[in-house]
């Protein structure tokens, strides 16, 4: 099932690349909305968010005010003409949003990895003319993340856009969600048209990582970002750690370099031509490898000898990571491709074996 697919075509934002929208995490206080708007419009953004409902990991934590604060974002909108966004999580947040004249919805992480919430929210939109931004399920899994979107396509939602948040890990990184960028990558491949916007605030959890992830964001080709500002961060009600102040937002916005995503240069085609003949003999190699492996199983078969010997496999993962490092590539790197190859023997290995 394809997207069918429309521009956000948001009134009084300019179409260019980046497409930002700022503001605090949650809507604290009618106050602290406006302040937040007021210097986000002053510095030259047109789209602010808050969060009206806050899903908790926990109970006990602050889950946001509620619709009471929906009247905040009604009056950022009147008075400054900023167009406003909010998520939502159920039926009833989708029904209070749409009444209250929110601009554009978004579904978070939580909420996009489970089919069953997302298709009682995609039926709750029907008939409703409002961009939708589709944030990555909290684990990776590209097709979920599709999915989801078909449902909301689904119920006639056609102004699309996903954002990329990173996703949860149990290891320990300096991010808060891994980035993994192949997967957007992936994603941007298989549906061309659909607008992808980066939170740098939710991938990196901490504010010194938001310019560098808004950089590689801008050069990866997103259409976006969505970034968490708070007149007071350090204050903040929720993800305190990962918000920045207006100014700072607009440091950071005035120094990102956003590269084209036109048509290739002569001498970039040139040098993908190269990129192209390179990968045809990492084929080609690969395939004498596991035609060695293969030759390797039948030695197994012959002498009763298991598939897999745990030393030899970390012997590999231990030498080519290093090699890799001196080679100026990530050890993480090389682990993930062996890792792969290995899997790809083992695989042939055994299907030889059971013949």
């Amino acid at each position: 099932m394809e997207l069918n697919l429309k521009p956000l075509n948001l009134p009084g934002v300019p179409a260019e690349r980046p497409l930002v929208i700022a503001g605090p995490c949650s809507a604290e206080s009618e106050e602290q909305v406006m302040s937040a708007a007021r210097q986000l419009h002053s510095n030259g953004i047109k789209v602010f968010r808050a969060g009206v409902w806050k899903p908790r990991t926990k109970p006990g934590g602050f889950e946001g005010q509620g619709e009471k604060a929906l009247p905040w974002m009604k009056r950022v909108k009147e008075e400054l003409g900023m167009l406003v966004c909010t998520e939502v999580a159920t039926p009833h947040h989708v029904e209070l949003a749409l009444e209250a004249g929110i601009d554009l919805l978004w579904l978070g992480a939580r909420t996009t990895a489970n089919p069953f919430a997302v298709q009682d929210i995609a039926d709750a939109l029907k008939g409703a003319d409002v961009p939708v931004m589709y944030k990555n399920p909290v684990n990776p899994d590209l097709e979920l993340w599709i999915g989801g979107m078909q449902r909301l396509n689904g119920a006639g939602i056609t102004r699309l856009a996903a954002i990329h948040r990173g996703f949860t890990s149990y290891d320990k990184t300096i991010y808060r969600n891994l980035p993994m960028w192949h997967i957007p990558i992936e994603l941007r491949r298989r549906i061309p048209n659909l607008p992808i916007i980066c939170d740098p605030s939710h991938i990196g959890g901490r504010r010194e990582l938001v310019a560098p992830l808004s950089q590689q964001a801008m050069d990866l080709g997103f259409d976006g970002l969505i970034i968490e500002s708070h007149c007071n961060p350090d204050e903040a009600w929720s993800d305190a750690k990962q918000q920045v102040t207006p100014d700072v937002l607009a440091f950071i916005l005035d120094k990102l370099v956003v590269r084209s995503t036109g048509d290739t240069t002569e001498s970039l085609s040139t040098l993908r031509s190269q990129i192209d003949e390179m990968d045809n003999k990492l084929i080609e190699l690969l395939s004498k490898r596991m035609r060695i492996s293969r030759e390797i199983a039948r030695y197994k078969k012959e002498h009763n000898v298991a598939v897999v010997q745990p030393g030899r496999y970390n012997e590999i993962l231990d030498k080519r990571g290093a090699q890799g490092v001196l080679c100026g590539m990530s050890g993480e790197f090389m682990k993930t491709v062996f890792e792969a190859i290995h899997s790809e023997s083992v695989r042939q290995q055994i299907e030889l074996i059971n013949k």
